[in-house]
């Protein structure tokens, strides 16, 4: 490197003008940073988040889907960010409550009998940034799963609900600290 800036010293200055540049280009091209953990969180401003249990006030109720999905994001926001997770007041706030899960008949064969079942979950979020107010909104999320109806919903369910809660967990951790 150091022989190439000698050389180009040597050469006259309207020759020595471009290389020079184009150094000087690359040089700072390299200081560019980027963030891998997909995250926009300004860790100078913001150092906690609590995130609320969801309620499940769903009209019909599978009893592990609350417990699976409030243990699942924590866990996005405590493996994916350096916040501190804590119970409440967090800098950043997640509420909200699980609040449609449900089945829906969608393929229909020749006979007219349903050939498809979707398994639908609604959640509705709640976000605070104490920093930032105008990053705040309240939202309802939806996931699905189709499963065909040579199956039963008890044969299904376990792996549909782990499924579609982490599309739920995807699209709320993108929503409310990726900023995509």
């Amino acid at each position: 490197m150091l022989l190439y800036i000698y050389m180009l010293i040597r050469m006259n200055k309207q020759r020595l003008l471009f290389p020079l540049l184009l150094l000087l280009t690359v040089l700072t091209s390299c200081l560019v940073s980027y963030k891998f953990n997909g995250t926009s969180i300004d860790y100078t401003k913001i150092k906690t988040i609590s995130v609320v249990d969801f309620p499940n006030q769903a009209s019909l109720v599978y009893p592990a889907l609350a417990p699976e999905f409030n243990e699942k994001l924590k866990d996005e926001y405590s493996s994916k960010t350096r916040l501190k997770l804590v119970p409440r007041d967090g800098d950043l706030q997640v509420s909200g409550e699980i609040t449609n899960y449900e089945l829906i008949q969608t393929g229909v064969n020749a006979a007219g009998t349903s050939t498809k079942t979707k398994l639908q979950i609604t959640v509705n979020v709640r976000f605070v940034n104490k920093t930032n107010p105008s990053e705040n909104f309240e939202q309802n999320f939806v996931s699905y799963q189709d499963f065909s109806n040579d199956q039963t919903i008890n044969q299904v369910q376990d792996e549909l609900n782990k499924e579609i809660v982490s599309d739920l967990i995807n699209q709320i951790f993108n929503r409310t600290v990726a900023n995509w």
